[in-house]
């Protein structure tokens, strides 16, 4: 055991994996908030339609030769994040069919501008780190952990003080207008917050993954409690434990850091699920 803390303390010593520590953290974190009002308003799959769409914004990156390509990726994202919400609210197009189309095409044109524009000499290699996760997280420089954790602070305050109105537009919606409450304005202040987590989490998990970043803390918290507001704060808790074990058994056994968190949180998930199964019994 006193082998493994050194090998620990040494892995920390490094600059590289106190940045991925960091940043994933903070990523977990902030991804976690709004897991559960997507959750409950049953529209958790627009992360896989924005992490799809941000893959082909990143293939497009790198035929521009854009150096620092999240400030392309971004706004892309923020934008197809509004149009998947005002399709939500078209009568022929729903709001499942808008998020399909458009992960499908945009994953679709990603790899195949990969392809025929100047293709990178390991071209699979890099395609697995942008879909899976690899070791993105650490490779991250001083200016990106900045990044993430400033954009993390940003969408913890959003989501601190707006919490009564998305706690309000959560449940019921049409009350909320009734109520005074600028509910489409809300909706797409709430838009571009997910697609900035959905830009975050893409070092961290990959953009395949990172639904499972918002869906399983906030699932398996609602598996244990029952109030919006315990629910949570257990979905932080639970999605930050996961990444930081996620990151730290990564780095010790050498397995790809957004699958090991994944993993965890699947696990994490199966216990939450037979203390939901014991307390009903």
């Amino acid at each position: 055991m006193s082998d493994w803390f050194q090998n620990l303390a040494m892995y920390f010593s490094f600059s590289f994996v106190q940045y991925a520590f960091i940043a994933g953290i903070m990523i977990a974190l902030s991804s976690s908030l709004l897991g559960v009002t997507l959750v409950l308003k049953r529209f958790s799959y627009i992360g896989d339609g924005l992490s799809h769409t941000a893959f082909g914004a990143i293939a497009l990156a790198s035929v521009f030769k854009i150096a620092n390509d999240t400030w392309f990726v971004l706004p892309v994202t923020i934008i197809c994040a509004i149009v998947i919400l005002c399709a939500k609210e078209n009568s022929k197009i729903k709001g499942d069919a808008s998020v399909a189309m458009i992960s499908v095409g945009a994953l679709a044109l990603g790899y195949l501008i990969l392809n025929i524009f100047s293709p990178p000499a390991n071209l699979s290699g890099d395609v697995c780190s942008t879909l899976f996760g690899s070791t993105l997280i650490l490779t991250l420089t001083k200016t990106d952990v900045i990044f993430s954790v400033v954009f993390s602070l940003l969408v913890i305050l959003f989501y601190v003080v707006f919490y009564n109105r998305i706690f309000a537009i959560t449940f019921d919606e049409e009350f909320a207008f009734a109520s005074g409450t600028k509910t489409k304005l809300l909706n797409v202040v709430m838009a571009t917050v997910i697609a900035v987590i959905i830009v975050l989490a893409m070092n961290l998990v990959g953009s395949l993954l990172i639904s499972a970043l918002i869906i399983f803390p906030a699932i398996s918290s609602m598996l244990v409690f029952k109030s919006f507001k315990k629910v949570t704060i257990f979905s932080c808790v639970f999605s930050v434990i996961g990444a930081a074990l996620g990151i730290l058994i990564s780095i010790i056994a050498g397995t790809p850091v957004g699958s090991t968190i994944v993993m965890i949180d699947i696990l994490c998930f199966a216990i939450c699920k037979l203390i939901s199964f014991i307390k009903n019994r």
